[in-house]
This record gives structure tokens, sequence and C-alpha cells, in this order.
């Protein structure tokens, strides 16, 4: 099992537990990896952590499509892996909802479907540099030819070599964007996931690789999922700090009509839950919400509890066909810990 060590992003001030991360790395990390909502932003910080590390992957969970066009993402993927000294790079990608991609970066929501995998296909082309990049797509398309254009566009061919293979993974938990990540994607950062329920992922990954058609398989993908985990002796009191969050984006992440982390909590048995997690956020009863996480909802997505405890709980996910965990904590404790538990003395 590899692991990961997720920072997401940050706050009101700019501030990444670098040390953290130096930590992680020492003890034989395989990867870390920053996010972006309508703040810090995903890329910046992976530059800066290059510059202070030596080995680490680094990688975005999740980079929005609507804060960058594909061109400039993997122009931005390019750099870091660069100076970064290559190999290191992974691009983690996600749609986000409409308030997001609407109301913060002022882009359509349209058909995301489409533009994911306009998206994905136009990164991927620039990476191979086989010829100058053009694509029709339903959603995007090289050179631009819509509303405004002056029809002097051309295909351009990255001046910049990728001389490394820069992996693209796609933020997902639909059956639809699933089956799209398994047909194009090199692996998938699935949105909320718990080891009872990757029979589901495995299915809809499974029928992308038949869709791909080249003979894809588990062998060359890569099924990488978070964690929370906190080492304490009192669980309860852990658990209850992980519930705001859970009611943030259950609650307020989207709108009554479209949210995928609502979703995603209905998908596996607590709808009940959600709807009433909802119902309070949007009241502005915030604390109400979040007392109304069940524990055994947040105890299911996480590693919470003694060592010996975290140790047990960990099995089922190292049995369930994770490829790596992201783990999030801001603990030393639990960063060792996870290293002994899965990777073993020796790292």
């Amino acid at each position: 099992m590899k692991l990961g060590l997720t920072v997401g992003y940050s706050g009101a001030h700019v501030n990444f537990p670098i040390g953290l991360v130096k930590f992680a790395e020492k003890l034989g990390y395989d990867s870390v990896w920053t996010a972006e909502a309508y703040g810090s932003d995903a890329m910046t910080p992976l530059a800066w952590i290059a510059a202070q590390t030596s080995r680490i992957r680094l990688g975005t969970g999740i980079a929005q499509l609507a804060g960058r066009t594909p061109a400039m993402c993997a122009m931005q993927a390019m750099t870091i892996d660069g100076l970064a000294g290559g190999g290191r790079m992974i691009v983690g990608l996600g749609v986000s909802g409409p308030q997001i991609v609407e109301g913060w970066y002022g882009q359509p929501w349209g058909r995301p479907y489409w533009r994911v995998r306009d998206y994905v296909e136009i990164m991927q082309r620039i990476f191979q540099r086989e010829a100058p990049v053009s694509h029709q797509g339903k959603e995007i398309s090289l050179p631009y030819t819509g509303d405004g254009a002056s029809g002097l566009g051309k295909p351009l061919r990255s001046i910049l070599h990728q001389d490394h293979h820069i992996p693209i993974y796609l933020g997902s938990g639909s059956d639809t964007m699933l089956r799209l990540c398994g047909e194009i994607c090199d692996g998938v950062l699935p949105l909320r996931f718990a080891p009872s329920h990757m029979p589901r992922f495995r299915r809809a990954i499974e029928e992308g690789f038949r869709r791909a058609g080249n003979g894809k398989s588990w062998d060359s993908f890569a099924f990488e999922a978070g964690v929370s985990v906190s080492v304490t002796d009192d669980v309860a009191t852990a658990l209850r700090a992980m519930k705001p969050s859970v009611a943030l984006y259950v609650g307020g992440m989207g709108h009554p009509t479209l949210n995928f982390h609502k979703q995603a909590m209905e998908q596996q048995g607590y709808g009940d839950a959600a709807a009433r997690i909802e119902e309070l956020f949007r009241a502005g009863r915030k604390e109400e919400a979040a007392d109304a996480v069940p524990d055994e909802f947040v105890d299911e997505h996480s590693l919470v509890g003694s060592p010996a405890r975290i140790r047990q709980r960990y099995q089922p996910w190292a049995d369930s066909g994770v490829t790596a965990l992201h783990i999030g904590t801001r603990q030393e404790a639990a960063i060792e810990l996870m290293a002994e538990v899965a990777l073993g003395p020796d790292g």
C-alpha cells in the first residue's frame, strides 16, 4: 500500500505544513496532495513543496477544470514537473459544482461529462507532442472557433518537451464519471470512499476499461482514496471534530438540486441523514447540521482511535484493492503510525 499526505487548500491565510510534508517524505510516503475551492490554488503550493523536497510525488486533489484551460493545466503540470526534477507530478482533475464554476470562475456549467473528456484528451495530446494539438470536442475545441473567434487560430505544439509521463486522475463518485475515468484516465480519486463500497466503484471502472478497448486493466490504473486519521484515546470527540467538514460539504457545497457530496452520502445508504444535514445547514443552523452527521458515517470514512484500533480498522482498506491511501491529518503521530501500519518498519 502506498501512502499520500493530503494538505488540501489553505484557509484565510496561506499556510501549508511543510514540516509534515518533509516528515512524510522521510518516512517513505509516495505523494503529497493539494486542493482548491475559491481561495488558495492547487498548483502553486506544489512548486513551493517541490523546492523543499527531493522525492515525494506532487498531486492536485483536485484541480478544478473551470479554473484554467486544459492547455494551461498541462503547462503548469509540465513546468512543476520540470522544476521538481521530472517524474513527480500527478494531475488530479475534477469539475467542482455549478455554484463555483459559474459563480466564481464565470464559466458555463455546460455538460460536465463531455467537458471532462475534452479536457483530458487535450492534455494528453499536449503531453505527447506527437503533432500540433487540434481537438474538435462537444464542449472544448482547439483552435477555438466559437463566438468572437478571429478565425486566425492555429494548432500548436508545446515548446516544452515532457520527458516523463504525467498521470491524469479524475476525482469522481458517479458511475458515469467512473466509467469515463476507467476509459481515459490513469487513476481515480474516489469521492467519499469507504472499503465496503468498492464493488460499485470496481464495476464502473472496469466497464471503462472495456470501453477503452486496448487491454487496459488494474495493472496500469491507480485507485487512491482519502481517509482522515486521528490518533486519540477519545474516539467520540475525534469523530465530532470531523463532522463540521462533512456538514459543510453535504449541506453547503452545492445547490439543493445538485450536490455531489450529498449524492455520495445518499448512495452509501445515508439518505435521510443527508437530507437533514442539508436542511439544517441551509437554515443557518450549522452546529445542528454537524450534530446530525451520524457517528458511523464518519467512522466508516476515517481511521480514528488508539494505535490498536487504527491498525484493526485499517485492514479493510488494505484488503479492498485501494492502491494508495491519502492521509488527512496534521498529527505527526498519525503520519508515523500509518507509515508503520501500511509501509512496515523499512518504509
